[in-house]
């Protein structure tokens, strides 16, 4: 009888592990106790679950309703989460044709503060990071069982091996250099046969590539940043995920991507989303069609895929304690998606910070996604910046332009005079350069006099700066515009490269006076509130040289971008209602202490950043 008793109980136990297998992923991975949102909802994948009863014995937890799509290996379930549940973990009992699987969740207690976490700001200058072709700290990750693409170095499209590990390695000195933040290039795993280095074809929304690293470790990269008073910006995709992401050989339901399988490219017609006059065939074309054939599109319409994406956001912000989001591509997914993330994001986190990308020139296209935008179809947005691409190309332009009534510095004065279109034109992300454009030091024709200007100008107007890296160190792309060589690899960045940018080891001295002028202004700057926050005040180019002032109640700086070759003897009167109060000043950049407002001697080609006494 003992021996019938004890094959019983090895039956019943190997029946219960047996069903516990049965749901193999639930997404949010863990959730978080004391969220403002009371609604949280699971992706549940398990072989043939349809159907299942879901309950929960927890206090503070119910089940609010369980719906089957057209998939049967799937679930989503609506959890409603009692303003007072604790944190701890409960069984999911999953219960259909008499028996019952269970999968262990929990909910965790959120660290002190997350809710009035403050996203980074105008006092920050951000270093933009392409991680495969940044530092490889670990190159015993180059390489990893189960990822299909493999590291090759000598191509250019190839994954060359940079990580998280690198990147902490190289913290001191990016703090050093006087940047505040940093924005990675996607980290999330992208198990593409090619070109995955980038980061843009997601393949697992809840994991980081492991050729990058882990979890654990971007967990390790936050914290070492706050070790140093630096910020952590993700950069997210909501718009599309790779070809080769787990759900396209088991999706959800028939509509979860666009398109499919027989897809259309998008016809990137960003401005449909204004204009009073688009079809709805255009419309549907712009946010329905691929980015890329090996991006599939995500239908934004489909419930349950809008409520994962702003789920995912959420719990990577409290999971990694993020300090902000870039959002790609942000005109291209459903633009009532958007607002409705935003919205989310700012409920859970009334401080952070989101800054989209909209890649047009026109400020009237960018700032219509602008919080605080009165917009003439009524489309309320909640996002609080955008990349502020008109103005890039404004200083692009005004730097190559010969200087004439109509063309040169005029170009960037114009591009400022733009800002009242935005709700706030501080808040706007500003950049000489990014991943997807060519450098600044190829796009000025390798001019380092206008290289200079452009970093004075972009380090000292109103806005938040952003710095791809090594534009410090004169990193350029001639003769080429290949994303892959844009995104060249660091220097020393690999064990045996023959330059070193950390110790200037190998630089050119140009490259090393370059590195310290960035070094001097982003250093001053960190102490400097009035150019973090303060009025702008300007006047037109003349004799091609442009004058900006930053001011508040008890500072003012005076910025002055002398275009010409030679040196010019600068006349003040025309300023006098900005200089009202001072009468002597220091050029930070030179030392050059000047007492005499009036006539100001500016070096030919150079910029001028005068502290006003």
């Amino acid at each position: 009888m003992k021996s019938l008793f004890v094959l019983l109980l090895f039956f019943f136990s190997f029946s219960v592990v047996a069903q516990k297998s049965a749901i193999d992923r639930v997404e949010p991975p863990f959730w978080w106790a004391g969220m403002k949102g009371s609604q949280l909802q699971l992706m549940v994948h398990g072989q043939d679950i349809a159907g299942s009863i879901v309950s929960v014995e927890y206090p503070g937890v119910s089940v609010q309703s369980v719906v089957s799509p057209d998939n049967p290996n799937y679930l989503f379930v609506n959890l409603d989460l009692a303003a007072d549940v604790k944190a701890g973990s409960f069984d999911l009992l999953f219960s259909k044709n008499k028996k019952t699987a269970t999968y262990r969740y929990e909910l965790k207690a959120r660290e002190k503060g997350s809710a009035a976490r403050r996203g980074f700001n105008s006092s920050d200058v951000i270093y933009l990071i392409t991680p495969d072709r940044f530092v490889n700290g670990n190159p015993d990750n180059d390489n990893v069982a189960g990822m299909k693409e493999t590291a090759n170095r000598a191509n250019f499209t190839g994954r060359h091996g940079g990580d998280i590990q690198g990147m902490i390695n190289s913290l001191d000195y990016l703090k050093n250099m006087g940047f505040t933040a940093i924005w990675i290039n996607p980290v999330l795993e992208n198990n593409m046969t090619k070109v995955s280095y980038h980061g843009y074809s997601t393949t697992d929304f809840y994991k980081v590539d492991p050729r990058y690293g882990s979890n654990d470790e971007y967990l390790q990269l936050k914290k070492e940043l706050e070790k140093r008073d630096m910020k952590l910006v993700m950069d997210m995709i909501f718009n599309h995920c790779g070809s080769e992401h787990w759900w396209v050989t088991d999706m959800p339901a028939k509509d979860w991507f666009n398109f499919y399988p027989e897809y259309k490219i998008t016809n990137h017609r960003r401005t449909v989303n204004q204009d009073p006059h688009a079809s709805e065939y255009d419309k549907k074309m712009m946010t329905e069609g691929w980015f890329d054939s090996s991006m599939p599109d995500l239908n934004h319409n489909n419930s349950f895929m809008g409520t994962y994406l702003i789920q995912n956001a959420i719990w990577w912000t409290e999971y990694a304690g993020l300090d902000g989001i870039r959002m790609d591509t942000y005109p291209y997914p459903n633009k009532k998606l958007m607002a409705e993330w935003t919205k989310r994001m700012l409920e859970e986190y009334p401080n952070f910070y989101m800054v989209g990308e909209e890649w047009s020139m026109n400020p009237a296209i960018v700032s219509y996604w602008q919080k605080g935008k009165q917009n003439s179809d009524g489309y309320v947005s909640w996002l609080p910046g955008l990349m502020d691409f008109p103005l890039n190309n404004s200083v692009i332009t005004g730097l190559n332009e010969k200087e004439d009534w109509g063309s040169g510095l005029i170009k960037i004065y114009e591009g400022l005079a733009n800002d009242f279109q935005y709700p706030d034109a501080g808040n706007l992300v500003i950049f000489p350069d990014n991943h997807d454009m060519s450098r600044i030091y190829t796009q000025l024709n390798e001019n380092d006099k206008l290289f200079r200007l452009a970093v004075a100008f972009f380090l000292t107007t109103r806005g938040i700066p952003q710095i791809f890296y090594g534009t410090e160190i004169l990193m350029a792309n001639p003769g080429t515009g290949e994303h892959g060589v844009i995104r060249s690899d660091f220097s020393d960045g690999w064990e045996g490269d023959k330059i070193n940018a950390f110790t200037g080891e190998g630089l050119s001295e140009k490259q090393k006076t370059t590195q310290e002028y960035f070094r001097k202004i982003l250093n001053w700057r960190k102490d400097k509130p009035v150019v973090h926050n303060g009025k702008l005040k300007h006047y037109p180019p003349d004799n091609g040289m442009y004058v900006y002032f930053r001011y508040n109640g008890s500072e003012s700086v005076m910025v002055v971008l002398n275009k010409n070759d030679e040196s010019k003897e600068l006349n003040t009167a025309h300023f006098a209602e900005s200089l009202v109060g001072y009468s002597s000043g220091t050029d930070i950049l030179s030392g050059l202490k000047i007492s005499d407002l009036f006539k100001i001697q500016v070096p030919g080609g150079a910029a001028m950043i005068i502290e006003l006494k």
